[in-house]
């Protein structure tokens, strides 16, 4: 870390004329406040995944009595609504994930001093995860967009002031690697977490064969 750089990261723009105009947070103080809004969003997506494991709890409940009312219909109409929800819990579970790979790397920036490559890509992570949130949870998307905004500026701060140019095309390579492991994680979890709403047991009669149509 240069002396320039070191020296704003931990007491920011304090002298000089720049300094009375526009005294400006250490760069450190920044990433920990990004730090800290990222994780209040990830807490937000956690309890409405909890809603949507209620929901599921429920809907499954209903799929198995009427299975065994042999009420296939209802069955179906009830499952196919519970897809729905899977999808969505699956979606959601594979942003916080993304997001908790996120605040792990700017944790690990904060002691490295790895400013530029561990931002950049953090930056396009928020992006992504903002555009696919935003229809869902539309509050955690504006929040989102907001803190990548704040990273983003510090990319171009920080590199300023270390002499390093950052290199956007690694940057997003690097933001789709944490985003496909943050996915294939979410779908392991979502195994293990949501029992098969399918009867996979009873193999007498044919309501079975007519419900996983």
């Amino acid at each position: 870390m240069s002396s320039k750089f070191a020296k704003k990261w931990e007491e920011g723009e304090l002298k000089g004329i720049r300094g009375i105009l526009n005294p400006s947070e250490p760069l450190k103080n920044r990433v920990e406040l990004a730090i800290k809004r990222i994780e209040n969003q990830i807490q937000y997506i956690k309890d409405a995944l909890n809603k949507l494991s209620e929901r599921d709890r429920y809907l499954f409940d209903r799929i198995v009595v009427a299975y065994s009312k042999h009420q296939v219909p209802r069955a179906r109409v009830l499952a196919n609504e519970l897809a729905e929800i899977r999808k969505m819990a699956n979606f959601m579970m594979s942003a916080e994930l993304a997001l908790e790979r996120v605040v792990l790397r700017l944790k690990t920036m904060s002691q490295l001093g790895n400013v530029v490559s561990a931002l950049a890509p953090a930056a396009q992570v928020l992006q992504n995860v903002r555009a696919g949130l935003g229809g869902v949870l539309p509050d955690v998307g504006r929040e989102l967009e907001q803190i990548g905004v704040s990273l983003s500026d510090l990319v171009i701060e920080a590199g300023e002031l270390t002499g390093v140019t950052p290199n956007f095309e690694v940057a997003n390579d690097e933001a789709q690697m944490i985003i496909k492991e943050a996915a294939l994680v979410a779908e392991q979890k979502m195994r293990e977490k949501f029992p098969d709403f399918l009867p996979t047991k009873a193999k007498e009669g044919t309501e079975e064969s007519d419900l996983a149509k």
